[in-house]
C-alpha cells in the first residue's frame, strides 16, 4: 500500500512540473511587437555585415561577395586595404582545387591558399580492413599562414583571405597557381607543382608588385601548424617516434625534444619535417630560413587511452624580401617515412629516419637496410620469413666472433686450477697475485681480454637492431603467424586491466624471446663462472650471473611486450640460433683436452712477449707495488 501511495505521489508531482513548465513557456512567449523588433534587428545586422564585409582585426572575408561592387570594395578597404581587391573576385568563396596522382591526393582551398587535405592513396590506417586511407592533413588539423604587415600599418593573415586559383598542365605536371591579389598585377602567389608518381610537391612563394603594398623593412612570418593524426596501432610507439626533425647550417641534423611545450630556434634551416612514426610532412627550401622557431607539444599524456591526435607541431620561419619582393623555391613532401624512398630525392631528408648515431647508423645503412631490402623485395618472400633469413645471415656472419669468445672461455676454464693455486699462495698480497696471474696468462699464451672483445663487437649490432626494426617501413601492416602487424605488438590476449610497464595485453613473441634468452644464459653462465674465478675485493660474478639468468628474461618480457613484433621475432630467432651455434662449438669444434694439452705445451716454451695492453697493465701493477713498499719503509 505504501508503494502504491509513493507511485501516486510521483505521478502527481510529474504532472505538476509539466503544468508549471507549460505555464512558464506561455508567459514568456514574445508578443508580436517583440517579434517584429527582433526581426528588424537581425535585418539591420545582416545589412551592416554585408556592407562591412569583414569583422574584427583578423581580416576574415564574407562568404558571399558581389564582384565589381564599388560600394562593397570601399567598405572592404577599411579593413583589408589593397587586399580588398581579392575579396571582390569570383574566387572569393569556400571552394577547393584538387591535385592528384597515383600516390597522393591534395586539396587546396581558395580561402588561405593552403593544402586542406593530403591523403596517401596507397596506405590505410591501422584498423585492418577499415578502408580508411592515411590522411596527413584533413578536417582542419593543419594550416599555413603568412602574416602580412602592410605599408598602412595593417596586420593581415593569408589564411583568412581568398586566393584566385588557376590550374594548368605543363607536360605531365599539374600546376596550380593561387594568387592573393591587391590589384590586377599585384599579388602574392603560391604555386603548387605535382608530378606523376611522386610524393614531392613543388611549392613556390613569390610576390609581384607588392613592394609598395607591404612593409618590406622586416621579413614575413610563414607559420605552419599541424596536429598529427594517429595512424598506427600502438599509441606508445607513434608517440615515441612523432617529432619535429630539421636540417640546419648546411649539414647538421637535429630534433625538438619530446614533452610539453618544447622549443628550438635553429639558424639557416634547409628543411623542417613533421615526422610521424611511418609518415611525414616535410617543408624544404632552396633558400635556407635564417631563423626558425620550432615548437612541439605532447598531446598524449596517458598512452593507455585512445586518442585522435598525437602531437601539436608548429613552425614559424622568416621569408626575407629581396628588392622589395619575396621569392622562395620550396617543396612539400607528403609520404612514407621510408629510408629508401626518402634517399631517392637526394636532399638529405632520409636522415629524419632514426637509425642511430656513429657505428650503429653505419651498420643500419650499409648492412641491415640493403640486406633486408634485398630479402623483402628482390626475393619476394613474406616479411616474417625475411626476418628469419635475415637473422640467420647476421648470426652466421657473427659466428667467428662467437667462436673466439667461447674458445677464450674454454682456455680460461683449463687455467682455473692454476689461477686458484696462485690465489691461495698469494692471498695476502693481492698485487703479487695479479702479477703472477698475468705471468701465467703470458706463459700459457692466453689473452684474458680475448673473451671480452668479441662480446663488445656484437653490442653495436644488437643496438642497431633496436633502431632498425622500429624504423623499417616495410613491416607496417605485414602479418606473420598470429601477428597481424609486424611493426606493432602481437597481442594474443587482451587483459581486463593495465599493468604498469607491461601494458594491457599479452604479446607472444616477447615470451618466446624471453624463454630463448633464459636457456642461452643458462647454457653459457656455467662456463663463464668456471672460467672466471672470484677475485678478492671484486663483486661475486658467479652470483651476479645467476641473478642475470632470471632478470634478463623478465626485462625482455616487460619492455618488449609493447614493442614491434618484428623486433621480438628477430631476438627470438637470434637467441635460438646462438644456442645452436654454441651447442655445435661446445660439442663438436672446441676440444677441451686438446686445449689443455696445448696450454701445457705452451708453458714449457719461452713466454710470449705480452701485448701492449698486458705490458702496460703489468708495468702499472709493478709501479703500484714499488710505491707500496716505499710507503712501508
Amino acid at each position: 500500500m505504501e508503494d502504491r501511495k509513493l507511485d501516486l505521489n510521483s505521478v502527481i508531482g510529474i504532472v505538476l512540473i509539466i503544468g508549471i513548465f507549460i505555464w512558464m513557456t506561455y508567459q514568456n512567449k514574445p508578443s508580436e511587437a517583440q517579434l517584429a523588433t527582433e526581426k528588424a534587428k537581425k535585418e539591420m545586422l545582416a545589412k551592416e555585415a554585408k556592407a562591412q564585409g569583414v569583422a574584427g582585426k583578423t581580416g576574415t572575408t564574407p562568404a558571399t561577395l558581389i564582384p565589381g561592387d564599388s560600394t562593397q570594395l570601399a567598405q572592404l578597404q577599411k579593413t583589408l586595404g589593397n587586399f580588398a581587391y581579392s575579396a571582390t573576385l569570383p574566387s572569393a568563396k569556400n571552394d577547393v582545387t584538387t591535385l592528384e596522382n597515383d600516390f597522393i591526393l591534395l586539396k587546396i582551398a581558395n580561402k588561405g591558399g593552403y593544402i586542406v587535405e593530403a591523403t596517401l592513396k596507397k596506405f590505410e590506417k591501422f584498423k585492418k580492413n577499415s578502408g580508411q586511407l592515411v590522411s596527413l592533413i584533413k578536417d582542419n588539423n593543419a594550416d599555413l599562414n603568412i602574416q602580412l604587415q602592410t605599408s598602412d600599418n595593417r596586420v593581415l593573415n593569408t589564411k583568412d583571405l581568398y586566393f584566385e586559383p588557376t590550374l594548368s598542365k605543363v607536360g605531365e605536371e599539374q600546376v596550380l597557381s593561387m594568387k592573393l591579389k591587391a590589384g590586377a598585377n599585384e599579388y602574392l602567389e603560391y604555386k603548387y607543382i605535382l608530378k606523376p608518381n611522386d610524393y614531392m610537391v613543388g611549392f613556390d612563394v613569390q610576390s609581384q608588385g607588392l613592394n609598395k603594398v607591404l612593409n618590406t623593412a622586416k621579413p614575413l612570418d610563414l607559420q605552419w601548424n599541424m596536429k598529427t593524426y594517429r595512424s598506427e596501432k600502438s599509441i606508445a610507439y607513434e608517440n615515441r617516434y612523432t617529432e619535429i626533425r630539421y636540417k640546419y647550417e648546411e649539414s647538421k641534423n637535429s630534433y625538438v625534444s619530446d614533452g610539453k611545450d618544447k622549443e628550438e630556434t635553429p639558424d639557416k634551416v634547409d628543411y623542417i619535417a613533421f615526422k610521424q612514426h611511418f609518415f611525414s610532412s616535410i617543408l624544404l627550401t632552396n633558400t635556407p630560413f635564417e631563423k626558425s622557431v620550432l615548437k612541439s607539444n605532447k598531446l598524449v599524456l596517458d598512452e593507455t587511452k585512445d586518442t585522435i591526435f598525437i602531437k601539436d607541431l608548429k613552425a614559424t620561419v622568416p621569408l626575407a624580401f629581396r628588392n622589395g619582393e619575396v621569392d622562395y623555391k620550396m617543396n612539400w613532401y607528403f609520404g612514407p617515412t621510408d629510408y629508401t624512398t626518402l634517399k631517392k630525392y637526394d636532399k638529405d631528408i632520409e636522415k629524419i629516419v632514426p637509425l642511430g648515431w656513429g657505428i650503429f647508423g653505419w651498420i643500419n645503412k650499409f648492412i641491415f637496410i640493403p640486406l633486408f631490402g634485398f630479402l623483402s623485395t628482390t626475393m619476394g618472400m613474406s616479411l616474417g620469413i625475411a626476418i628469419i633469413i635475415f637473422t640467420i645471415i647476421i648470426k652466421i656472419g657473427m659466428s667467428p666472433i662467437t667462436y673466439k669468445s667461447f674458445l677464450s672461455q674454454a682456455k680460461m676454464k683449463v687455467l682455473r686450477p692454476d689461477i686458484a693455486e696462485i690465489g691461495e699462495k698469494f692471498k695476502k698480497d693481492p698485487m703479487k697475485k695479479q702479477q703472477e696471474t698475468m705471468k701465467l696468462y703470458s706463459k700459457a699464451g692466453v689473452n684474458p681480454m680475448a673473451g671480452c672483445i668479441p662480446a663488445l663487437i656484437q653490442i653495436p649490432f644488437m643496438y642497431a637492431s633496436f633502431q632498425f626494426f622500429p624504423s623499417a617501413f616495410e613491416l607496417r601492416q605485414q602479418g606473420f603467424l598470429w601477428a597481424d602487424d609486424l611493426s606493432s605488438f602481437d597481442s594474443v590476449y587482451k587483459l581486463p586491466f593495465h599493468i604498469p610497464l607491461y601494458g594491457d595485453h599479452i604479446s607472444l613473441f616477447p615470451i618466446l624471446a624471453a624463454i630463448a634468452i633464459f636457456f642461452y644464459m643458462k647454457m653459457t653462465s656455467g662456463d663463464q663462472q668456471m672460467a672466471a674465478p672470484q677475485q678478492e675485493g671484486m663483486p661475486d660474478m658467479a652470483k651476479m650471473m645467476k641473478m642475470m639468468i632470471y632478470i634478463s628474461p623478465i626485462m625482455m618480457l616487460i619492455f618488449f611486450n609493447s614493442y614491434g613484433a618484428g623486433l621480438s621475432l628477430y631476438n627470438f630467432i637470434s637467441n635460438l640460433i646462438t644456442i645452436g651455434i654454441m651447442f655445435v662449438i661446445k660439442n663438436h669444434i672446441v676440444d677441451s683436452d686438446k686445449i689443455h694439452a696445448q696450454i701445457q705445451e705452451n708453458k714449457l716454451k719461452e713466454p710470449k712477449k705480452p701485448g701492449k695492453f698486458q705490458q702496460r697493465l703489468q708495468e702499472a701493477m709493478e709501479q703500484a707495488e714499488a710505491q707500496k713498499k716505499t710507503k712501508k719503509k
